[in-house]
């Protein structure tokens, strides 16, 4: 899943729900810079952790 995340898409640790909802900084091959609402910049391997896509509505 971690290959289709690019910088600004919105994501969750759905392991981590407490971190909040995180912004894609950058990846690089399977790791990918997360930063968190309430823990900060966080640095994810996308071969262990499968982040979440958040969806906001634009209406």
């Amino acid at each position: 899943m971690y290959e289709i995340l690019e910088p600004g898409m919105l994501v969750r640790n759905p392991a981590q729900p407490d971190w909040g909802i995180g912004q894609v900084q950058s990846r690089i091959g399977e790791k990918v810079t997360v930063n968190f609402e309430h823990v900060g910049k966080q640095v994810i391997d996308g071969r262990r952790v499968a982040l979440e896509l958040v969806f906001t509505d634009q209406n």
